[in-house]
């Protein structure tokens, strides 16, 4: 099998994570480290040289080093704000791009990627783990079975503590210091709903209709630095609301409520939740319910499930059949999407978390955060200008 040669973009903690991960797929070959901060780099170049006995070229100069290296591929793991940009330059040098999430900043930009899509043909994937996980993908496996019945509701939730990521910004050279004073929005939507949107095929037979996000006010944050005595953002005023909830609608009817909960203190939870005619499945009860198994008098409390186990056993999707996660970044799930990725490129297909997801997910935060600004709810564009009634889920089938 032919070696795969790419360069890795942003060599913070999340791209040393998929660097790792990136270990367990099979013939690819790191050629090229690039980040703004050649320490972090110079970094990654030496831990690479150390684990694999091959030192990568360093670069601080993304366009250089695409332009320079012989590339089959590049993984973009930059602060946020770049995402687009790095991804667009490389499609337009026709080297395929795995991104990592993270929200948009304008509809524009986003459209701006689909026509460059369009015009170049380049493959683009949207690097969302959560839809490789377990539990997600035992839902997808349910629902296409017809055991959950039609899909009527769902939830996600981002819920993870990131107090002090946020706060030791400044320290650690972090990219959400900046997103937390200046902006107020669901700004870490897709592991919520990429699972959510491959499950009722968004973008493949329906799609989202609007939006409308609520925010709480903001204190954790605050709390925290003071708390903590951190002197450089004492008076800092946050805009960040601590819970973003944002409700959507569906053509076909479904409802989907997403939570962004990040700057209290908690424990970590997703909050996954499928709810159908005949059943549901949920994430951080670890359970699944089935009406005509389940519905009696003994079984009405939550607290007589936690039985995923069971159904794990039964019908366990094939991505996860005999997979053992105990490698690689969350729990496995990074080296399925990048298995995924990679698999795609190689073979010349179609990308399972393609560059429409990819829009449709990012746009979320754009949106939501006109939705707080105005206290109104907003259309969603339909990135696949109509083609979304005439494309079908082969997610992982």
């Amino acid at each position: 099998m032919k070696t795969l040669n790419y360069a890795l973009i942003g060599t913070g903690g999340r791209g040393n994570w998929l660097l790792d991960s990136m270990a367990e797929v099979e013939s690819v070959c790191c050629v090229a480290v690039c980040d703004e901060y050649k320490d972090k780099a110079e970094k990654t170049a030496e831990k690479l040289e150390k684990n694999a006995g091959f030192r990568p070229t360093v670069y601080t100069c993304y366009k250089e080093c695409i332009s320079k290296e012989q590339l089959d591929f590049i993984i973009v793991a930059t602060a946020w704000h770049a995402h687009l940009e790095i991804t667009m330059y490389a499609m337009d040098k026709g080297i395929a791009v795995g991104c990592e999430v993270g929200g948009a900043y304008s509809i524009h930009s986003l459209w701006e990627l689909v026509r460059k899509y369009e015009q170049t043909k380049t493959p683009v994937m949207l690097l969302e783990n959560a839809c490789y996980s377990r539990i997600k993908l035992l839902t997808l496996n349910l629902k296409r079975l017809g055991l959950l019945g039609e899909i009527v509701n769902l939830e996600g939730a981002y819920r993870h503590d990131l107090r002090e990521e946020v706060a030791n910004g400044e320290k650690n050279r972090h990219y959400r210091l900046r997103q937390y004073k200046h902006r107020n929005t669901e700004n870490y939507p897709t592991h919520e709903i990429g699972p959510i949107a491959k499950l009722i095929d968004i973008n493949c037979g329906n799609r989202f209709l609007s939006l409308y996000s609520i925010a709480s006010k903001s204190r954790g944050i605050q709390e925290y630095v003071n708390s903590r005595n951190i002197e450089s953002l004492k008076g800092v005023e946050f805009n960040q609301g601590d819970v973003i909830s944002t409700l959507i609608k569906c053509q076909n009817g479904e409802t989907v409520t997403i939570h962004l909960d990040t700057t209290l203190p908690r424990f970590y939870a997703r909050g996954f939740l499928a709810q159908g005619t005949k059943g549901l499945v949920s994430e951080d009860l670890q359970a699944v319910y089935f009406d005509d198994v389940n519905r009696k008098e003994e079984s009405f409390w939550h607290e007589n499930y936690n039985n995923i186990n069971e159904y794990y056993e039964k019908y366990e999707h094939p991505v996860w059949q005999g997979y053992d996660p105990s490698k690689g970044g969350h729990g496995g799930i990074d080296v399925l999407t990048l298995r995924a990725f990679v698999k795609a490129v190689r073979d010349g297909k179609e990308m399972p978390i393609d560059v429409y997801d990819m829009a449709t997910w990012m746009a979320i935060s754009v949106l939501s955060e006109e939705s707080l600004a105005t206290g109104q709810p907003v259309y969603f564009p339909d990135f696949t200008d109509g083609k979304w009634m005439f494309r079908t889920n082969e997610f992982e089938k």
